[in-house]
């Protein structure tokens, strides 16, 4: 036994020499090296790297060895500048994964050329003629070879392939293979002209179009390849620095080294700038695939180097996109390269008999053909476009007996709030599932959801959210139906109503004028807004166009556009202008030049006149809810018309399925004599215009964009993780303390305050409604409590003194404010004894955090999700991570009216299987703060956003885009 295996060992040992794992060591290098350049700047890395080729090779010969052969020099030299030229165009697509799809191609365009030279009349007219088969080409090409060469390509594209290629993309693919090949080739060419011991080695594809075996090669003539290696690498490094001055950006501070592994989600660098380490490991592994690509040419031909390209695409794809199709398609590539290697290489110990190889050739094009006509009816009878993951099955509810009330549950065996949990998480688990993975196929889905082109610079973007870790690559919904009614107006008139409203001082507008890739100026606001501003588009500003942005100071939103004009709006969007734009089938990756209307961004034009309407201190319902459509309840004529609250509340207390529908304030016209907002704002600066400003929170019904806020980016609300607890030491209680801000109070306005209204309700002397299982504690018939667990619980409504419960819940204010000094007394003796001022620090203590509506959003939110409790939200204003952070899958959201407040702290912190699910919670809430609400996230957000408005006020955005890879 020990015999044999030390004999197979010493015949694989003889067998696979330094010829035979040259396609295997190439095949590794030139994957690592497509995984390592950094795609930003790749002509710029080829040539470096090829620059220390030449220098290597002008070490080993010297500057001018064979500098009399000017044929094979002219050969080098052809040979470089097309193999850069194919780089060049791979550059040109602006494909951010590389033209992957085209390299397929490129065997069977190697295979053709040779063909198309052996065909030639004269044997003595090429180089590649093989010596064993002089002479013109006298038979056809054989079945087999052509078979195989079909599946071997049609393999190769299927993995490779893209769902969607531009013509553009299309014509610069097929461009860069055959370049490339034409390189490939006169390389090989030029090393079999100068072989000094006077024998050449033939091409692999012999006259009749099979396999060539190569005969046995001397290597005496080093100076030779080096002196054809160091012109080749010459001519590669020229063109590719010439053409990466004009084709690449260097406008940022630095280089920017990003690998493809970082945004295919394998690893991110800590740095994201300039990475030395990263740069020198990426020029390393360049220099060795370029080193490689030269010897394997030299050994084994232009044909041989043309099955490693697509192999190594084919390995990162495998990686990056693993599927089983994937993998087989891969397979029947791997087959037909062995195949060719096999009767290309005598020295194989897994050489198959004649008789064998030709059943296995017919085999691999048997399954190659089942698997092409499987692909193209599967792709036939299904649906265009990205497909997603199905989300879970709905909770099972039935109508109310009343209408307008909350949906029954048909399932009381399981609490409502455990069943709004799971559905909610299973629905995010299918959201984070089918995110988009690579470039292509965000802009697939981009197209899917909003039926145009991405906005120019958005292969920047991905490339900017995937370097910074972003997980939800495609969960933007929120700036698209913020930005769409702003297609209805032509830009120029969108530019001048920024221009009107900045200029007009009294307006409460932070002005930023961005010219020529920079922030050129800034005013009004705290220096604190606008340093976070600037930090949050500093990193990415110079692929902004020139424009002004409006920045709304106060908390309050201040837009809203009467719905029959928002309405027409809409529909010309989506009907005439959105549809024009989507098309232009090639748009421009670019936005157009500064308008003739903007300046140069030193100064503001001076208004003296305004769109806004000032109402702080007054009823804002009116003027709130103009934006309503007529048939929603509160554009009723009504003066109580009932809340819908079918569409958003769940059983007898009404907890929260559905968190948009609850802050849709169209949806409840009780909120006008329950929210503070809409009783008395502190501030409320009105328009009714559809004007462009970027604000921090709005309502439903208004029309600002939002944009994530300079609060959160400051951290003005602070969490210190070293006076955190752990969950077990946390108390069983719901913690809140704050003041009465949401509204201004006069005249016992209070009353209708959403925080005075809450602390009220919590805090009452009467009865509140939890649920009980029945079944747990129905009683024998001796009249013992069993006091245990069902198999099939029964969760019914049941009422308990709200005191019985007090120790659940640690609410009260510690400040009175906002408040003409009557009613700041008379809240100051109802809510008595007031708590003293707390340190925010000291909420740490307690299991379960609530955040609530002020003026605006609170600002608590980041840093509650942050710590190490369960977060409570009775929210109203949206934000812009609404999207992101969900309910019931990072927090617990509350309504307004009650119902469920008490029985939401006794599940969460008095039930087994709610204790649980609240510990589960939090923690996942503090993981999602911590890797998506950090300040990399706002600027991913901002980046996007911008880019999405650029194009809105371009004067050419119907012909501007990014078209795809």
């Amino acid at each position: 036994m020990r015999s044999t295996l030390t004999l197979a060992l010493d015949h694989l040992s003889r067998s696979w020499n330094a010829p035979q794992l040259l396609p295997a060591l190439a095949l590794l290098a030139s994957a690592l090296a497509a995984a390592k350049t950094p795609r930003r700047h790749t002509l710029l890395a080829h040539a470096v790297c090829w620059a220390a080729v030449w220098g290597y090779a002008c070490v080993r010969v010297g500057v001018f060895a064979g500098w009399e052969k000017s044929k094979r020099r002219r050969w080098c030299w052809t040979a470089g500048f097309l193999y850069a030229v194919g780089e060049v165009c791979e550059r040109a697509a602006r494909d951010q994964e590389g033209l992957w799809w085209a390299k397929a191609l490129l065997p069977l365009t190697v295979f053709l050329i040779l063909r198309c030279v052996l065909a030639l009349p004269s044997p003595n007219a090429t180089p590649f003629t093989n010596t064993a088969t002089p002479g013109p080409l006298q038979e056809q090409w054989p079945t087999s070879s052509g078979r195989l060469f079909a599946v071997l390509t049609g393999s190769a594209a299927v993995v490779l392939a893209s769902p969607y290629v531009a013509h553009q993309a299309k014509a610069l693919g097929v461009c860069s293979a055959i370049f490339t090949a034409a390189a490939f080739i006169l390389l090989e060419g030029a090393f079999k002209l100068e072989d000094d011991d006077g024998h050449g080695y033939g091409s692999l594809v012999q006259a009749n179009g099979s396999i060539a075996r190569r005969p046995s090669i001397s290597y005496s003539s080093t100076d030779v390849h080096m002196s054809t290696t160091r012109d080749t690498a010459a001519a590669i490094a020229i063109t590719s620095f010439i053409t990466s001055f004009f084709m690449e950006t260097y406008r940022s501070k630095s280089l920017v080294w990003r690998p493809i592994y970082e945004e295919l989600g394998w690893g991110i660098t800590p740095d994201e700038e300039f990475n030395f380490g990263f740069a020198l490991l990426a020029f390393i592994t360049g220099v060795a695939a370029d080193l490689l690509t030269v010897d394997m040419i030299r050994r084994h031909g232009s044909l041989g180097l043309g099955l490693v390209i697509p192999g190594a695409s084919i390995l990162l794809k495998l990686i990056s996109e693993f599927s089983m199709t994937n993998l087989w398609f891969a397979g029947l590539y791997s087959a037909c390269c062995l195949l060719f290697v096999e009767e290309s290489t005598s020295s194989l110990p897994l050489a198959l008999p004649s008789r064998r190889r030709g059943r296995f050739k017919h085999l691999v094009s048997v399954l190659g053909a089942l698997s092409f006509a499987f692909v193209i009816s599967s792709t036939v009878f299904r649906a265009p476009g990205f497909s997603r993951p199905v989300g879970p099955s709905p909770i099972k509810t039935s109508p109310p007996e009343v209408a307008e009330q909350p949906l029954r549950m048909e399932d009381t065996t399981h609490h409502p709030m455990a069943q709004l949990i799971k559905n909610a998480q299973d629905e995010y688990e299918t959201v984070l599932s089918g995110q988009s993975k690579t470039l292509q196929q965000a802009v697939t889905e981009y197209r899917r959801r909003y039926g145009m082109h991405p906005p120019p610079n958005f292969d920047k973007w991905y490339e900017f959210a995937r370097s910074k870790g972003v997980v939800l690559i495609d969960e933007y919904d929120t700036i698209y139906h913020a930005l769409l009614p702003f297609w209805a107006l032509s830009p120029s008139v969108i530019r001048a109503r920024v221009s009107e409203a900045l200029g007009f001082d009294e307006n409460f507008l932070i002005a930023l004028s961005v010219r020529g890739g920079e922030s050129v100026r800034m005013e009004r606001g705290m220096e604190w807004e606008q340093k976070a501003i600037l930090g949050m588009i500093r990193d990415f500003v110079q692929y902004l166009p020139d424009m002004d942005l409006a920045f709304n100071i106060h908390d309050e939103p201040r837009v809203v556009v009467p719905e029959r004009q928002l309405s027409t709006m809409v529909h010309k969007a989506k009907s005439e202008a959105v549809p024009a734009a989507f098309a232009t089938k090639n748009p421009k990756n670019a936005f157009s030049a500064r308008p003739e209307d903007l300046n140069d961004g030193t100064r503001l034009q001076e208004f003296f006149s305004t769109r806004f309407n000032r109402f702080a201190h007054q009823a804002t319902w009116t003027e709130s809810r103009l934006s309503c459509p007529p048939d929603t309840p509160a554009s009723s004529f009504e003066e109580s018309p009932l809340d819908n609250l079918t569409a958003y509340a769940l059983g007898d207390l009404g907890f929260i399925y559905n968190r948009t529908a609850f802050s849709d304030i169209c949806m409840s016209p009780s909120l006008r004599n329950t929210y503070g907002f809409f009783a008395a704002p502190n501030a409320f600066n009105i328009a009714h215009d559809l004007v462009p400003i970027f604000s921090q929170s709005k309502l439903s019904s208004f029309q600002d964009i939002l944009y994530p806020s300079p609060w959160y980016w400051f951290q003005k609300t602070k969490y210190d993780e070293e006076r955190d607890v752990e969950w077990d030491e946390k108390a069983d209680e719901l913690y809140w303390r704050g003041s009465t801000t949401g509204g201004y109070s006069r005249n016992g306005g209070w009353r209708k305050h959403h925080r005075q209204l809450f602390v009220r309700e919590i805090t009452a002397h009467n009865n509140a409604k939890i649920l009980v299982d029945k079944k747990a504690s129905s009683e024998n018939e001796d009249g013992s409590n069993t006091n245990k667990k069902d198999d099939n619980p029964n969760w019914q409504v049941s009422e308990v003194p709200r005191q019985d419960l007090k120790h659940l819940l640690n609410i009260a204010f510690s400040h009175i404010g906002q408040c003409d000094a009557s009613d700041c007394l008379a809240q100051t003796e109802f809510f008595a004894p007031l708590a003293p001022r707390a340190d925010q620090q000291d909420a740490w203590r307690s299991k379960l955090l609530l955040d609530i509506d002020g003026n605006a959003f609170s600002g608590r939110f980041y840093a509650f999700l942050r710590s190490k409790s369960l977060v409570f939200k009775l929210a109203l204003f949206r934000e812009w991570h609404d999207e992101w952070v969900r309910p019931w899958v990072h927090f617990v959201p509350l309504g307004l009216r009650g119902g469920e407040w008490v029985e939401a702290v006794r599940w969460f912190v008095g039930d087994g299987e709610g204790r649980a699910r609240a510990r589960e919670m939090a923690e996942r809430g503090r993981g999602f703060a911590g890797g998506s609400l950090r300040r990399v996230d706002f600027e991913v957000w901002m980046f996007r956003l911008l880019i999405e408005y650029g194009r809105v006020i371009d004067d050419d955005r119907e012909n501007i885009g990014y078209p795809g890879p």
